[in-house]
C-alpha cells in the first residue's frame, strides 16, 4: 500500500521540476528564486512523516529501476532500514528527482500528469 498521496507526490515533482529547471531567477529582492524553492521543498519533505518518506524514496527508486513496481513493499522496507541521511537532503541531492517520482508513479500506474494537472489547478 502507498504510504504517501498522490497529490503531495505531486506538489513534490512540481517544485523539484521548478528548482532543477532553471527557473532560479533573480527575484526582486536579489535573492535566487530557487532558493526559495529548495527550501519549500526541503522542508515539505522533512515535514512527511516516516512513512510518507519511505513511500517518496521507495517511489523514486522504483523510477531510476532500482526496484520493480511489484516490489514497493520491499523498496519501502529498504527506504526504512538503510536510511543513513535526512530523507530531504538524500532526494534533493537526486538531480532528476522529478523525472524519477513520475516514472516511479508510472510504474505503479498512477497518473502523475492528472495529479500536477489537478494540483496546478487549485492554485
Amino acid at each position: 500500500m502507498l504510504e504517501i498521496t498522490a497529490d503531495k507526490l505531486a506538489f513534490i515533482i512540481i517544485r523539484a521540476r521548478e528548482y532543477d529547471s532553471g527557473i532560479n531567477a533573480w527575484a526582486h529582492s536579489g535573492q535566487r528564486k530557487g532558493t526559495g524553492v529548495r527550501s519549500e521543498l526541503h522542508e515539505f519533505i522533512a515535514n512527511l512523516n516516516e512513512d510518507e518518506q519511505a513511500a517518496l524514496t521507495a517511489i523514486m527508486w522504483i523510477g531510476r529501476d532500482s526496484f520493480d513496481a511489484s516490489e514497493l513493499d520491499e523498496a519501502m522496507a529498504t527506504a526504512r532500514t538503510k536510511q543513513t541521511a535526512p530523507t530531504e537532503d538524500y532526494l534533493m541531492g537526486e538531480p532528476r528527482l522529478a523525472d524519477l517520482l513520475e516514472a516511479g508513479m508510472e510504474a505503479l500506474g498512477i497518473s502523475p500528469e492528472y495529479e500536477e494537472d489537478d494540483l496546478q489547478h487549485q492554485v
